[in-house]
């Protein structure tokens, strides 16, 4: 079984000791570590983790706005931690994209599980996002689709229906999206139009 590569952050070496310690008795590979928040966000972007956990109070830029650019670059999801249960700063964490939180002090027994919940969150995140962008490529190529069928309907006298099966067989013979096809189209008859209007 392939095994859950983590970068951790926190300005206290003590800390970190312990954290890499901790994961490393659970069975976690630690691939790095980082004292700061934007050396976190450049180590992740270099070595990909599965995951990073932080902490919210470090120098320079702070654990939430590294989790925030983590999270937009679709780096890595981030479990944080912190002394404070301040509700500002878990409010500011739901916005960056924060999926995970551990309060200090957390024992050993406490990191598995919100490792596991964090990462699971992640990939339920990350499915719907492909649904939604599956979704988002559906509606374009349906209105591509469309527009090339009432060009061909007005061009070539054609039904709907011979209008679509025309850019069904297209794309079937070369073998080429249909929402290509339909952009193909729509951009000739763009072509035509203009040099008619500017002969």
């Amino acid at each position: 079984m392939k095994r859950t590569r983590i970068l951790i952050a926190d300005d206290e070496s003590i800390i970190l000791m312990d954290l890499r310690e901790m994961l490393t008795n659970l069975g976690y590979l630690v691939v790095g570590e980082a004292s700061d928040g934007q050396s976190a966000v450049n180590m992740a972007r270099e070595l990909k983790p599965d995951l990073v956990i932080m902490d919210i109070k470090m120098p320079g830029m702070d654990g939430i706005e590294a989790a925030k650019v983590l999270t937009e670059e679709k780096i890595a999801p981030v479990l944080l931690l912190t002394a404070y249960s301040q509700q500002d700063l878990i409010e500011r964490a739901r916005e960056a994209g924060v999926v995970g939180y551990l309060v200090k002090p957390f024992r050993e027994s406490n990191l598995a599980p919100a490792i596991e919940v964090t990462l699971a969150r992640f990939e339920e995140f990350r499915a719907v996002q492909k649904e939604v962008e599956d979704l988002k490529e559906a509606l374009e190529t349906r209105k591509l689709v469309d527009r090339a069928k009432g060009i061909l309907m007005d061009t070539h006298g054609l039904t709907e229906q011979e209008a679509f099966r025309r850019i069904q067989k297209m794309s079937m013979n070369t073998r080429r999206p249909m929402k290509e096809i339909a952009e193909a189209i729509i951009l000739a008859h763009e072509v035509k139009e203009g040099k008619e209007t500017n002969p």
